[in-house]
């Protein structure tokens, strides 16, 4: 690191409102004028009603000015200090003209981006994103085939990114979640050799588990992968698209491919202007939806979960499908299991299932149904199995919502009461009425608001999921082959998001199905997860070849091999506590102690870089926080601010207005008010240099009595 560097713009804020309802803020650094009232006026839009008249800047030295923020009309003046603390030390975007390099060493444009609001589904992720970030990256591969100019890939690409605003979102807390979009991104795009060591396998655990800063975007990036002498005569890329669920799913990522090859096919340009409507439109509509009749609909009888009932340990099964994961199937991590039905066993699937009046993803879902209860045990009495269900999640009266890219992927619950008596096809087609009626309020959370807090219920019987929306190899191929190019998608490496087990179905495009089977290390072990994708498997061929109108759950249970069927276990359990971690204890006993807040997205790798430049005597502590669970939080805070000195609360650029929030929050319990100090971005290397030097000038002044 550059010890010149200069440091960017921190903030001291005191909370503590003195003469006239005063609030001071300190800021350290070079500070922009013009950027400084540009943020005046970002703070008036994002919180309209009363203004804070009477704004007063006073610099005492090139690199030292001092705010003072008088409250007025009952407006909490800290509020709008932790807004602009997180307006002014965020990261300027790149100028317009500037290539990707710019990001981190352009010419600053100041420009400050417009906020929308968060839908119910990202603010769910974004705190599983705090405590189980592992969960929320995920991937689709693509195999190019021909020849690809990488200078005009990037090009198209970021061409999609100036269309498309979800590619120029990030998170900031004022003081829940709010999107931000910018007016400039740029996707990280690498390019692998044939010649390197590395191996797709390898690369894309390697990406997959590279952490994302929400802060700012993108939420995906991409790797490319030349093929080897070794692989085949025909040369081909792996373009390998890495995106965070906060902000994407499968669909959209496909939408996004499907734009970047008309782009490529346009020599890096997309005619036309920024999408509309985009997805901060979509939260809006989302937020204006009435969730009453969702809500009941939930608590109906039909959707009530099953009574968990004892069941024996799993069988190690058969070891057929494919384990493309990385390790020996125990310990943390996901684990990847793949198998396939052959074309033409794909197709007769799908002409039996059209027999019943159903699609192949009612027949998938019966399928897994019979194994949750051949697993409870229960024969022949008759039980509630249930499991989840992913949602394109685009049932929204929204024209044009189809081509949006965006976060809208829902799992929902489905329960099935299973009696053996009953017969294959009205097992089908109940699937697809159900299914058919969660349609209906597939934009909904499920009536979970409180899914990751406390109380929360588990996710039990695995996840099913079946690959639907545009592909790009259909829309453009025959474009593509124009151009001595061929494009197929290889896999969608999904997560179990959130639960034990997430199975993925899908065409390849040689139209055979292909199941993808995600699973938790911590939950579920790899003998396990191959015992239940070969039954599914071996089920999805038996059916169609020996099924008829009058065979019964009975009968299909009786073909299947007499080894036991093991069962899924719930997801993992609700994160419902406010974990502090001690980085480091006091030197003195006497000193104060200083609390860096974690936010969802936020970058925890700085800590120990924090830590090495921290100088001062104070005690230094971390707390993960998240939307929902405020009122632990501040009691975590008041019983630090209780012990020695005057606390001090500190985060990256973005946290200052929830800083602020929990300051009062905290001061409300009767303690002295915790000073908070704001900066250091995210990306750039001198963040954790810089925000501890700013800690450090806090606690000295926090010290003084």
């Amino acid at each position: 690191m550059n010890g010149d560097r200069p440091d960017g713009v921190c903030a001291v804020i005191d909370p503590e409102q003195g003469e006239h309802d005063t609030t001071t803020m300190e800021l350290h650094g070079a500070l922009d004028t013009a950027s400084f009232h540009r943020a005046l006026h970002r703070v008036a839009e994002i919180r309209p009603g009363p203004r804070h008249g009477g704004f007063r800047l006073l610099r005492h030295q090139p690199g030292l000015h001092t705010v003072e923020l008088p409250g007025t009309g009952g407006a909490p003046a800290p509020a709008a200090a932790g807004l602009l603390a997180d307006l002014l030390t965020a990261a300027p975007e790149p100028c317009p003209d500037a290539g990707p390099a710019a990001a981190a060493a352009g010419p600053p444009c100041r420009t400050l981006p417009r906020t929308e609001p968060v839908t119910p589904l990202q603010q769910q992720r974004l705190a599983d994103a705090l405590a189980r970030p592992g969960h929320q990256a995920e991937q689709i591969l693509w195999r190019w085939h021909g020849p690809l100019d990488t200078a005009r890939f990037e090009a198209a690409w970021h061409a999609v990114g100036e269309r498309e605003s979800v590619l120029r979102t990030a998170f900031v807390w004022d003081p829940g979640p709010r999107a931000v979009v910018f007016d400039r991104a740029f996707t990280d795009i690498v390019r692998h050799p044939g010649t390197t060591v590395i191996r797709r396998t390898a690369l894309a655990a390697r990406e997959r588990a590279r952490a994302f800063d929400l802060r700012r975007p993108p939420a995906v990036r991409l790797a490319l992968l030349d093929s080897g002498p070794e692989d085949t005569a025909e040369p081909f890329t792996d373009v390998l698209v890495t995106y965070h669920r906060a902000l994407l799913d499968s669909w959209s990522v496909r939408l996004l491919m499907r734009e970047c090859c008309r782009a490529y096919l346009a020599g890096g340009t997309l005619p036309g202007g920024r999408r509309r409507p985009d997805l901060g439109d979509c939260a809006r509509l989302l937020g204006a939806q009435d969730p009453g009749p969702a809500h009941d609909f939930w608590r109906g009888p039909a959707h009530r979960p099953p009574v968990p009932t004892p069941a024996p340990a799993p069988a190690p099964g058969p070891a057929r499908p494919t384990d493309t994961g990385t390790g020996t199937g125990t310990g943390t991590g996901t684990g990847v299991l793949r198998a396939a039905l052959s074309p033409a066993r794909s197709t007769h699937l799908a002409h039996w299932a059209a027999r019943w009046g159903v699609a192949e993803s009612s027949v998938l879902q019966a399928v897994w149904t019979l194994l949750l209860y051949r697993a409870r045990q229960n024969a022949p009495a008759p039980a509630t199995v249930g499991f989840g269900l992913d949602f394109p999640g685009r049932g929204l009266l929204l024209e044009g919502i189809e081509g949006v890219p965006g976060p809208f992927e829902n799992a929902l619950p489905l329960t099935v009461a299973l009696d053996p008596a009953l017969r294959l096809p009205r097992l089908l087609r109940t699937l697809r009425d159900q299914v058919m009626d969660l349609s209906a309020y597939e934009w909904a959370t499920a009536s979970r608001p409180a899914a990751t807090g406390a109380g929360a219920p588990a996710r039990a019987g695995g996840l099913l999921a079946f690959d639907c929306g545009p592909r790009p190899e259909t829309a453009y191929g025959d474009e593509l082959a124009a151009h001595g190019i061929r494009l197929e998608e290889q896999e969608a490496a999904g997560t179990p998001a959130g639960y034990a087990l997430r199975l993925r179905a899908g065409h390849d495009t040689h139209r055979a199905l292909v199941l993808t089977c995600a699973y938790d290390r911590d939950l579920i072990d790899t003998g396990t997860a191959r015992t239940l994708l070969a039954h599914t498997v071996r089920l999805l061929r038996l059916l169609p070849a020996t099924a008829s109108a009058t065979t019964t759950v009975a009968d299909v249970l009786a073909w299947m091999p007499k080894t036991a069927t093991p069962p899924v276990p719930d997801g993992p359990a609700a994160w419902d506590t406010a974990p502090l971690v001690v980085l480091r204890g006091a030197s003195a006993p006497t000193a104060a102690t200083v609390c860096l807040l974690d936010v969802p997205g936020a970058p925890h790798t700085g800590h120990r870089e924090l830590v090495r430049h921290y100088r001062g005597p104070e005690a230094l502590t971390a707390l993960r926080l998240t939307a929902g669970r405020q009122a632990a939080q501040a009691d975590v805070l008041t019983r630090l601010a209780r012990s020695a000195g005057r606390l001090v609360l500190g985060g990256y650029s973005g946290t200052g207005v929830l800083a602020c929030e929990l300051a009062r929050q905290v001061t409300a319990s009767g303690v002295r008010t915790p000073l908070v100090v704001v900066g250091g971005a995210g990306h750039d290397p001198g963040g954790p240099r810089s925000l501890a030097r700013a800690l450090q000038r806090a606690s000295t002044s926090a010290a003084r009595p």
